[in-house]
């Protein structure tokens, strides 16, 4: 029977594999894989069946709105009227947004790679009575997720 879990890459893993040898696992019955994450840029445009979760278009819409209605206001006192002063701050507005998604997108991205911790999969063959025994020694050094799997 092998157990399955995932772990953050921490001292918590090293903590669980030492206690599932203590309690007389083989470390040959114990397989290890840290994953790699994808350390390449973001795409600029989301798509229906991707999606990061970062909108690029919520500041340029939102300071466009913002400088259009100030454009409009102060329209009626400058020379070329309210609708064509909305639609100038309309369009200042946007841009700068977007430019700012565009430097808060790229300071997010080097973060990403710079904090991304890794997670770690752990297989670990055993017998079916010690199955229970691994999966608690696994959930106590704070596993994502546990599985059994029945070889058979």
């Amino acid at each position: 029977m092998y157990v399955i879990a995932s772990f953050e890459h921490s001292f918590h893993l090293e903590l669980s594999i030492n206690e599932l040898e203590s309690k007389g696992l083989k470390k040959e019955n114990i397989f290890i894989v840290p994953l790699v994450p994808k350390m390449g840029q973001s795409k600029i445009f989301d798509t229906i069946h991707r999606s990061d979760g970062i909108s690029l278009f919520d500041a340029p819409a939102i300071l466009g709105t913002f400088l259009a209605v100030l454009g409009a206001i102060y329209g009626y006192i400058l020379n070329w009227g309210p609708i064509i002063w909305g639609l100038i701050g309309l369009g200042m507005g946007f841009v700068l947004g977007f430019i700012f998604e565009l430097i808060n997108r790229k300071k997010l991205n080097r973060k990403r790679r710079i904090e991304s911790p890794t997670e770690v999969v752990v297989m670990v063959k055993c017998y079916e009575n010690q199955s229970e025994m691994v999966a608690e020694v696994l959930y106590e050094y704070f596993a994502f997720g546990v599985a059994k799997v029945n070889q058979g």
